[in-house]
């Protein structure tokens, strides 16, 4: 995400992009203080010329807008430990001590300062992974016995992730089994009122469509098999990029990556919205039908509950189709270790469609002289033709790569 940032910066702003952190193309820029050396002036006199500072993308020149550095990296805590001294120095040496860039902590970046009458040791925890903040307390503890002081307080500047605080509770307390499922809140708050998880994912889908109802049917479950797919297309694309022997494939698969979400996102929308849909033709069917007037309206409910009905399925038809073109070009493109990934995701691609075209003409039956009805119908068959060729293509795509 923050290489495509950077891209769409570089190109539609016209601004230099310096990637750090984890999203660094460079080994000497992973350190953000490392690209700022200089500052503006600085990288304004040498961007043109020193290898070392031009951007990974975008012109090496600054405009009014200066250059960006964009990264992704761990949940930065602000940790400050105040201690019972007003003597700056003590914590200036217990600093330098705990600090990476004097060979302490390897995640923990830190300096020594006179708050509140109090000397603090303010740091910034880059990993609390690799660096907990127990430990390192614990290390500033016994540095500062050294100079016969101890620990006043300490604070947390802003947010902190809360398995942090676990940890710690963890290490203090000695509970090596304590797991965040444990937390009541945790447990609270991961689900919501409609049975979703946190994510928002559906996680009784599977024992829904088993369970004997109506809906949701096969409409919904051609829906969940295509997103399937499309994931399958970007776990392929995101295993291509960055790989220097796919570098030529690396835009396309930026662009799959995109469009991609995109997919996986109306799939995954559309398994509510098919059993939406057909829970419409149950709703028509329920109206009265005493007298002519009534049945005329009843039916003409059915007809237009029919077509939407029949409508959503066709999109879902569409996206397959889309998410078969992906599949199958990242079979021809990607990493050559996903090939069968790729071909995975786009036979779940197919599955999905003929799920789909099936529950379009099942929805219409009864309208076959209906012009709407007939259009629905004529474009599903249209696009299964399209369907068969991608598939044949995939076919010679895997001999050729891999001899599957």
């Amino acid at each position: 995400m923050a290489r495509r940032l950077g891209k769409r910066v570089a190109e539609t702003l016209d601004i230099p992009v310096y990637f750090y952190e984890d999203a660094a193309i460079r080994q000497d820029r992973v350190n953000l203080e490392d690209i700022r050396h200089g500052e503006f002036e600085g990288i304004k006199e040498t961007i043109a010329t020193d290898p070392y500072r031009e951007p990974d993308l975008g012109p090496r020149r600054l405009g009014p807008a200066g250059a960006t550095v964009i990264g992704a990296r761990q949940p930065l805590i602000a940790y400050n430990i105040f201690l019972n001294t007003p003597d700056v120095s003590i914590a200036q040496k217990i600093a330098r001590r705990v600090r990476n860039s004097s060979g302490g902590f390897h995640y923990v970046k830190g300096m020594g300062v006179l708050v509140e009458g109090l000397a603090q040791v303010s740091m910034n925890l880059t990993n609390f992974h690799r660096s907990p903040m127990a430990q390192v307390t614990e290390f500033i503890r016994r540095e500062a016995q050294r100079y016969g002081v101890g620990i006043h307080h300490s604070e947390i500047v802003g947010l902190v992730p809360s398995q942090a605080m676990v940890n710690a509770a963890r290490y203090y307390m000695q509970m090596d089994g304590f797991e965040n499922e444990q937390l009541l809140e945790n447990r609270l708050f991961g689900f919501n009122e409609e049975g979703e998880s946190a994510a928002g994912n559906k996680v009784d889908f599977i024992d829904q469509v088993a369970e004997g109802t109506p809906a949701p049917g096969g409409g919904s479950a051609a829906a969940h098999t295509a997103a399937l797919g499309a994931a399958l297309a970007l776990m392929v694309a995101r295993l291509t990029v960055g790989k220097p022997k796919y570098a030529s494939a690396e835009a396309e698969s930026w662009q799959v990556i995109e469009e991609g979400e995109a997919l996986r996102t109306r799939l995954t929308a559309a398994i509510q919205h098919d059993a939406e849909a057909f829970d419409g033709i149950l709703v028509a069917r329920r109206l009265p039908k005493a007298d002519e007037a009534q049945i005329a309206a009843r039916n003409e409910a059915i007809r237009v509950a029919s077509l939407y009905a029949a409508q959503v399925p066709l999109e879902t038809a569409r996206d397959c189709v889309e998410v078969l073109r992906m599949t199958a070009r990242m079979a021809e493109i990607g990493n050559l270790n996903c090939i069968s990934d790729a071909a995975a995701g786009a036979h779940l691609a197919k599955a999905g469609f003929e799920a789909a075209r099936l529950n379009v003409k099942i929805n219409l039956q009864g309208y076959e002289q209906d012009p709407d009805a007939q259009a629905f119908v004529a474009e599903a068959d249209a696009l299964r033709e399209e369907v068969e060729s991608l598939m044949g293509k995939l076919e010679g795509v895997l001999q050729e790569r891999a001899g599957l």
